[in-house]
């Protein structure tokens, strides 16, 4: 019998606090906690290693599939590959469902207004469907969702389906119409109770809907959606019991819509946590059986972070999204096609989006490994801090009267909107990248048209009029295309011009970073390799017919180079100095106004000189 080899037994073990000796050592002098601790806007810190004594207690204890479900709901990781269909025409709409699904998808999802109800609808938009081999999800205006309910069972009857075998759901969340419409929806807990008594023949479809992607579009950070997600979920389960549904039933008919940020291994992490803590929350119910706290999530990647400028960027964004869900073990995922900002979804990016996640189970086989997440000392130790974070935030809401409550006083509302501010804030000021919108653009970019489309319900069963506060969805980036829109709309384009003098590395290093700080306007930037003299840079930006011209040099020749530079130009363009340098009091004495450099706010600054350009 063969001896098992020890790999490296003549290595010794090396401490926790070995490493991070070495790396203070490796600092030389320079602060540990300010530049090894990332502190995040999540409520936590992360360190810069994590190590086997870090791992919560008893997080590799269970395995996939067993409660509370932290490692999934189930031995293995295959999802459905949803897309959506908003299309009024019946037979339109059921001509894409059929080109979809023979293109790989598995998983639909229809929009269906509240005046499209009808006995002729249903058989319409899913001849020729095969209810049990498609999850078949609908949107429905709540004014008529046990009506369409209704109808919906009764065609799969009469169609001679097996419902115990059909998987979907009705996106039925009062509450969500509550916070994102300002429309109360009075009487929820009895239409939820008819949708549940209707479908409870169909034990895999689900009719209560907890809509938390919608904080996700709307820029709340991840334990905020998390934390309100759990109270959002766990008031439809007191309402439900308290007029006398047993809890197996509701919980079993509840499912969460959940957002997916750029944020790839908090995400993964996030997902985690939702299962461990929901099955947690549910389990305080005393259900009969455990498998009423799986917590069944469908993630849709986020619409917060899509630009309209460089929007092929918004491929590498849901990819990576699209892969922290799949890897974190989710039911279903929706990838948002890239042009979903400015355009309805063309063949083309509805066909991105759907091999997107393709790729992730017929090449990178994320399907075949489950939990594959599970044990990494990171990502557990990320899953239990996000998973503390979320629970005070989930308990400082019912100790306040629930999540209904919070809703209709306005919290989660103000919350949510002071979050999507200090993000925005955030970004102006480059503690936030959004890649191609407020760092790197593409110099070049025209938006040839394109403009953000507006949402809204269009359900047309509610009046205009808002009953409660609401939370406005606003991309992140919306500011700075507003800005960059406002340039073009100008109907000129101005000339940004880099006057680059004296010391080589730091002119390059200016210049690179001004002309990325100008782009972000849609200003045209024009770098030089340098100029022997202030005269020579000054003619050539004349000669240019440049509208800015900024000096980019080194702080300490700046003294020597910035007045001069200044007094020649006049005002014949708009001067700009590249850097904050100590000599800054005397070049402001001497009439200069314009510095750019890493502390200032972008997005206002960039305001402040189309103001000056009469933009």
């Amino acid at each position: 019998m063969m001896n098992k080899e020890r790999l490296f037994n003549e290595f010794q073990p090396v401490s926790s606090e070995e490493w991070k000796n070495k790396i203070i050592e490796d600092l030389k002098g320079a602060d540990y906690e300010k530049k090894m601790i990332w502190k995040t806007a999540e409520g936590f810190n992360v360190n810069p290693f994590y190590r086997k004594e870090d791992l919560p207690a008893g997080c590799c204890d269970t395995h996939p599939g067993k409660f509370p479900f932290t490692r999934g709901n189930k031995a293995d990781n295959n999802w459905f590959v949803r897309q959506d269909i908003d299309i009024p025409d019946a037979s339109e709409a059921n001509a894409k469902a059929k080109k979809l699904i023979a293109e790989g998808v598995d998983s639909i999802s229809f929009k269906v207004k509240g005046k499209l109800v009808t006995p002729e609808y249903i058989p319409t938009i899913l001849d020729g469907v095969d209810a049990e081999k498609v999850e078949l999800n609908f949107d429905v205006c709540p004014g008529k969702v046990v009506e369409f309910t209704t109808l919906l069972i009764e065609y799969y009857r009469q169609r001679g389906f097996n419902i115990e075998n059909i998987r979907g759901s009705v996106n039925y969340d009062p509450i969500e119409k509550e916070l994102f419409a300002g429309k109360i929806i009075e009487n929820y807990t009895e239409v939820a109770k008819a949708l549940i008594k209707a479908t409870s023949a169909m034990p895999k479809f689900r009719c209560v809907a907890v809509n938390c992607n919608k904080l996700n579009n709307a820029g709340a950070y991840i334990t905020q959606e998390l934390g309100y997600a759990l109270a959002w979920g766990n008031e439809y389960l007191t309402t439900c019991t308290e007029a006398g549904l047993p809890v197996d039933t509701i919980a079993k008919n509840i499912k969460f819509n959940m957002g997916i940020s750029s944020n790839f291994f908090m995400e993964i992490a996030k997902f985690r946590a939702a299962r461990m803590l929901w099955a947690k929350i549910v389990e305080q119910y005393s259900p009969e059986c455990r498998c009423a706290c799986k917590m069944i999530i469908h993630a849709e990647t986020s619409q917060f972070n899509l630009t309209l400028f460089d929007a092929y960027v918004n491929m590498l964004r849901t990819q990576t999204e699209a892969m922290s869900a799949a890897i974190a073990g989710v039911e279903s995922i929706t990838v948002t096609p890239y042009n979903a900002v400015y355009e309805e979804a063309t063949d083309f990016a509805m066909r991105i989006a759907k091999n997107q996640q393709l790729i992730l189970k017929h090449e990178s086989h994320l399907d075949k490994v489950t939990d594959p997440a599970g044990g990494s000392y990171y990502i557990e130790s990320l899953t239990a801090s996000i998973a503390n974070e979320a629970w005070k935030l989930f308990l400082e809401i019912e100790n306040n009267g629930g999540f209904h409550k919070a809703v209709k006083d306005g919290k989660i509302q103000e919350q949510v909107e002071a979050t999507a501010k200090e993000r925005r804030t955030a970004l102006a000021k480059r503690k936030e990248i959004l890649l191609g919108t407020n760092q790197y653009p593409n110099f070049s970019e025209l938006s040839e048209g394109k403009r953000p489309k507006s949402a809204a319900c269009g359900c047309g069963c509610h009046s205009e009029e808002k009953q409660s506060l609401t939370i406005a969805t606003r991309r992140l980036a919306e500011d700075f295309e507003q800005l960059r829109l406002q340039t073009e709309e100008s109907g000129r384009r101005p000339k940004a011009f880099m006057l680059t003098i004296g010391n080589l590395a730091m002119r390059q290093a200016r210049a690179q970073f001004s002309c990325n700080f100008l782009a972000t306007a849609g200003y045209e930037v024009i770098d030089n390799l340098g100029f022997k003299s202030v005269e020579d840079g000054v003619k050539a930006a004349l000669d240019a017919k440049a509208d800015i011209v900024v000096i980019c040099s080194s702080d300490d020749e700046y003294a020597e180079y910035a007045i001069p530079a200044y007094q020649a130009i006049g005002n014949k363009a708009i001067f700009v100095v590249a850097g904050a340098p100590a000599c800054m009091p005397e070049l402001q004495a001497a009439g200069i106004e314009n510095f750019i450099h890493v502390r200032v706010n972008v997005l206002e600054t960039l305001r402040e000189l189309n103001r000056k350009l009469g933009i």
